[in-house]
Order: C-alpha cells, then structure tokens, then sequence
C-alpha cells in the first residue's frame, strides 16, 4: 500500500447537458442575497467566481489577492470588487474569506506556479510512458500543497490509474485528474471569439448555460454551423444571453406561418424582427410586405392587421 492516497476518481465535466434545474435554483439562492453588497471573487487558474461577504470597512480594492475556501483545498483567490446587487449566488458559490494573502502567501503561490511548469512537463513524459492520448489543459498546486490538479481532455474515457501511481511517486502528494469536455476545454484555454473579443465563457462568466439550435432560430441567426459554433464547436455560448429577452418579445407577436387576411388577399407570416420591430408578410398574389409590430391585433385567437 502506498503512503500517499491516490486519487483515481474519473469525473467527466462535460458542462453541454441541460443545466435547467440547476439556473432555477441558483435564481432561487440569488433572491437571499439581493440587496446584500458581496465581493466578487475569482480563481484566477479555473476562471471559477465566487462570492464572499463584505465585512471590512473600507471595503477591499478590486484587485486584491484574498485566501479563499475551495473543494479542492484553500486557495488563492482575486478580488473582483463589490457586487451591490449580486446575481448567480448559489450555496455552491458562497465562500467566506479566510484572510487577505499577505506578501509571504503571495511569494508562495509565485513559486508553486513555477512549480507547475515543471509538472506540466513531467505528466507529458508519463502520458507519453503510457502511451495514453490526452491532452494537458492545466495543472495547479493546491495552496496547501496537499493535492495537485490536473486538468485534461480526451476523446474517451481513459484508464490512468497506472499514471497516478507514477506521478504519486514523483510529487508525493495527492493527484487528482479531472477530465472535462469541449467547453470546459475552451473556458480554461481562453481566446479570441468571432467578435474580435475574449470568449465569453473564459473572461465573462464561468456558468455554461445549455444552448439549443432553436435560440439561434428565435434571434433570425443563420444555421449555418460555422457561423454560429465557437471555438469549442459547440454552439455559441452569448446565444443564450438574449435568449430571454427574443422569447418574451415573440409572446406578443404573430409566429411564422400564420395566415392573415389583408388587403383583400391572404398573405403568411415569412419573417419576423423582434428588434426592428418589423413583421414581414408574403402574399398569394406575390407581394411581399413589411408591417411595423404596432399594427398587428390578435383576435379570438385571430391575427389582424389594423390602420
């Protein structure tokens, strides 16, 4: 039996599965803390955000390095600033400050990612030993040094129980490997989206929300998947951000499809424009019509247009 516990848990993060019952009770958590000012808190190396209460007066400055609690271990965390009116608060995302990181803390967590360089190289000769086919997305010393994290991709699930052991033996620590899907991978990596700005889900919000090809539908996008996938390949995250705002737009206006009789001739519904406010019609005789939303009316059930 070796001294040092091994750690062999595989734990797949694939963030595209449906996240419904989790938004509904994150908004639930929220209302608890509305109206409450909390620091906003990031884990700089998994782009995670928390909250933590202000309790110094003056308040800390954005920008200050904090020690925080984690799953994994305390931590180092960045002080964001003070979010007056919070949203997104969980249990989950609700930590206390154990203490501002003094200049030693500081030096430490400087010399433990020089650290991490090394083990980056290490884990590639045991992979490489293995010959196992994943892919090193990021390593990171707890600040406790109890536990190392590695953050990896693969195509499949992958049998590393024999790599544990060899990294074990070198760190003599705790290892922890976690395998996460395309956009975690994505998140964690950073870049540049096709907006010229850093993605959203690296520098905006570390919540990956599930998207459908039927928001890009809803907002008059064109399907075509290049067009509308990031650099993931999966669809575009900031898809959903307006999802809200274009499906309680359209509850008040006519759907495509539905027959109207104008002008002494029936026309369909061929487009609609919830932003420019704009109804497009297309007529059996030919004409194609554009209808400012204002002068829509529904009916018993009917679509009429009016002066």
């Amino acid at each position: 039996m070796n001294e040092f516990e091994l750690d062999e848990e595989l734990l797949l993060e694939d963030m595209d599965t449906p996240e419904d019952d989790g938004n509904k009770s994150e908004r639930g958590s929220s209302a608890a803390y509305r109206g409450v000012p909390l620091y906003q808190l990031k884990l700089e190396y998994s782009r995670e955000i928390f909250f933590a209460p202000v309790n110094e007066n003056p308040p800390l400055a954005a920008g200050t390095s904090v020690v925080i609690p984690t799953r994994f271990g305390d931590d180092i965390a960045l002080v964001l600033g003070v979010a007056k009116n919070p949203t997104g608060v969980s249990k989950n995302t609700f930590v206390s400050i154990v203490r501002v990181a003094a200049e030693g803390d500081l030096k430490k967590r400087k010399a433990l990612e020089e650290r991490e360089g090394g083990a980056y190289t290490i884990f590639h000769e045991k992979v490489d030993k293995h010959h196992l086919s994943m892919k090193l997305l990021c390593t990171h010393f707890l600040f406790d040094e109890s536990k190392i994290l590695f953050f990896f991709s693969a195509e499949t699930r992958i049998d590393f129980r024999e790599l544990v052991k060899d990294l074990v033996a070198v760190f003599k620590v705790r290892i922890e490997l976690r395998q996460i899907g395309a956009r975690d991978e994505a998140r964690l990596s950073g870049g540049l989206g096709m907006c010229g700005r850093p993605i959203c889900c690296n520098a905006i919000s570390d919540k990956l929300r599930s998207v459908s090809i039927r928001m890009a539908k809803d907002q008059n996008l064109s399907l075509n998947s290049m067009k509308i996938s990031g650099q993931c390949g999966r669809l575009l995250c900031c898809l959903s951000y307006e999802n809200e705002w274009y499906a309680e737009a359209r509850k008040n206006l006519p759907q495509e499809g539905v027959v109207i009789h104008y002008d002494d001739a029936v026309f369909h519904v061929s487009a609609v424009n919830p932003i420019a406010r704009i109804v497009q019609i297309s007529g059996d005789d030919g004409r194609v019509l554009e209808i400012p939303v204002g002068r829509f009316l529904q009916r018993h059930n009917h679509w009429e247009i009016g002066a």
